[in-house]
């Protein structure tokens, strides 16, 4: 079938006269004697409530309201395999059927007080069960989706959800069909499970005690799928992370997505994206609470800037004993600080330094202060980095701090800490990459 809707009338009818459901009762002959009436192809939507009554999944807990909460809440963490987000008292959990919801689809509703239910152990097997009974009881075959109400991301209100099925194909792929307009569909797929979910609670309702209904008209060949085949592959999933582990990965991101960026596309860098990047960078550990740290966001000062650097070092090459051509080659390193979009120029002020009597001292200060001004630098590149935006930190700046101080106008006391290219990459997006292996840069005494 190239659409997923039907090509006729669909009814949904409710499945009235279902008793009070308890643990051992035959859910398949009960349902046969309410409804005599099914077909075969059409499509029996269970509450998973009576499935887990029938099912023993049912726990007492104790009447006092403190008591019960406390057992309520070690139930959930007994389902859950992970918890992905905490709002107040609420738990968002992934259950041991993959299942992500609140409270791992424990409930107390529609049960007796003292009671709270669990979802089915397997309700991909309980739906095969069930299909199996009727068929066996009525001769019919049906399919059978078994269904549990949840929130959904992003959005106000629960809807039904499919958390089992048998013979019924849940979803329903697009990918390489044309519309009417000619355009390919390339990854459209229509979970036509829970679409029948939502539609069958139309009639079953919370209250009324009508936790069964049919869905007649759908014409669909069994594939073999079950509802576990609407659970995202995590590989897939970009919504994988819970917060705690999202905020935790995404700042170990934050610093791996840091790379050397050497070429630059066209696209501007927002001025707010620096500011926010240099603010973030200024929280970098200082010696003696002393601000050492100084961005000079190099703009209208920037082609003489770059110009006197690269003469200076043409100078000192020469100096060196150079030939022409081995120079050129070797300040065509620096082409990169003319094609980034901005400079930054990081300075180190030592204002605040102790003084000592001694060399010893002096020099560990003098190094204190240094690594201040790294961790500054390197807070920038990553700040950056978390915005998208591509940096490369190169030297030149520190072997001709006369020249930068002169031309940008600066104090002696002033001293370049490099200087950062910064752009977009003009290659592909910045990306994490693999940590790397600590080896022998982790010294454990």
């Amino acid at each position: 079938m190239s659409d997923h809707a039907s090509q006729g009338k669909v009814e949904i009818l409710a499945v009235a006269g279902l008793p009070e459901f308890r643990p051992g009762d035959d859910l398949a002959a009960a349902i046969a004697q309410a409804a005599p009436w099914l077909q075969d192809g059409d499509v029996l939507v269970v509450t998973s409530k009576i499935v887990s009554k029938v099912e023993g999944r049912l726990v007492t807990v104790p009447a006092d309201p403190e008591a019960r909460d406390a057992e309520r809440r070690r139930l959930v963490l007994a389902e859950a395999v992970r918890i992905l987000a905490r709002k107040n008292r609420t738990l968002i959990t992934e259950n041991k059927i993959g299942l992500v919801q609140a409270a791992a689809g424990i409930d107390a509703s529609n049960v007796a007080g003292d009671e709270l239910a669990l979802l089915p152990e397997n309700p991909d097997a309980s739906a095969a069960a069930l299909k199996a009974g009727l068929a066996a009881k009525l001769g019919v075959t049906v399919a059978v989706i078994i269904t549990d109400t949840m929130g959904r991301t992003w959005r106000i209100g629960q809807t039904d959800m499919a958390i089992g099925s048998a013979g019924f194909p849940v979803l329903h792929r697009y990918a390489g069909q044309i519309d009417r307009q000619g355009n390919e569909l390339v990854v459209t797929e229509v979970a036509v499970a829970d679409e029948i979910a939502g539609a069958a609670d139309l009639v079953k309702g919370k209250t009324g005690g009508m936790p069964v209904a049919v869905v007649r008209g759908l014409s669909r060949v069994d594939d073999g799928s079950t509802a576990a085949d609407l659970v995202r592959p995590a590989e897939e999933d970009l919504f994988r992370l819970g917060t705690d582990e999202a905020i935790t990965q995404g700042r170990q991101e934050a610093v791996l997505l840091r790379r050397s960026v050497r070429f630059y596309s066209d696209e501007p860098v927002p001025e707010g994206a620096i500011r926010r990047a240099v603010s973030v960078a200024l929280t970098a550990p200082a010696p003696h609470h002393t601000r050492p740290v100084r961005f000079v966001h190099v703009r209208e000062r920037r082609q003489a800037l770059l110009d006197a650097m690269r003469a200076k070092w043409r100078s000192d090459l020469a100096a060196d004993g150079w030939s022409e051509e081995r120079i050129d080659k070797r300040v065509r390193r620096g082409d990169l600080l003319y094609g980034a979009k901005e400079i930054v120029v990081p300075f180190l002020v030592r204002e605040g330094a102790h003084t000592y009597s001694d060399a010893y001292r002096t020099e560990a200060e003098r190094t204190m202060f240094t690594i201040a001004g790294g961790a500054a630098v390197q807070g920038l590149l990553v700040a950056l980095a978390a915005e998208g935006i591509g940096s490369c930190w190169v030297s030149s700046t520190i072997f001709c701090a006369d020249v930068v101080r002169e031309v940008l106008g600066l104090p002696e006391q002033w001293e370049p800490l490099g200087a950062v290219a910064i752009g977009y990459p003009a290659d592909s997006p910045l990306s994490p990459r693999p940590p790397r292996d600590y080896g022998d840069g982790l010294v454990e005494l």
